[in-house]
């Protein structure tokens, strides 16, 4: 039903900070737990934060804590993940997903709905 599509990535230095966005469309996104995932060149998909459909429980893994942020804003549809003191190792393609029911089961890899991604490269 719902539709996602990322975008806001970009080539950066080490340092340096990006915000990505995940506009949503169809479906009840205001009730949707949304999360970020990143999968980087041979490597399996990995959590990277989660927020509730009330927006005030959030989650991260731990290699981003601290640095990235992510927020929603219901009335626009779109979930942001802002990405300060960017590292190399947060190189990857960042993936925006949806769950119908619950921003928890994000946080293990389940998702109703995923976008196609957005490529984020830090140089070192």
């Amino acid at each position: 039903q719902a539709q996602l599509e990322e975008s806001g990535g970009g080539l950066v230095q080490t340092g340096d900070s990006l915000r990505l966005s995940c506009a949503a469309s169809g479906g009840a996104f205001s009730t949707y737990g949304m999360g970020w995932f990143r999968q980087a060149p041979g490597k399996e998909r990995e959590f990277v934060a989660a927020i509730g459909w009330r927006g005030s429980n959030t989650h991260y893994r731990d290699s981003v804590k601290g640095r990235f942020t992510i927020s929603r804003d219901n009335a626009k549809r779109t979930v942001y993940l802002q990405m300060n003191m960017l590292k190399p190792e947060d190189t990857a393609i960042y993936f925006c997903a949806a769950n119908r029911n619950s921003d928890i089961r994000l946080l293990r890899g389940i998702a109703d709905y995923w976008g196609q991604g957005t490529q984020v490269t830090v140089s070192s």
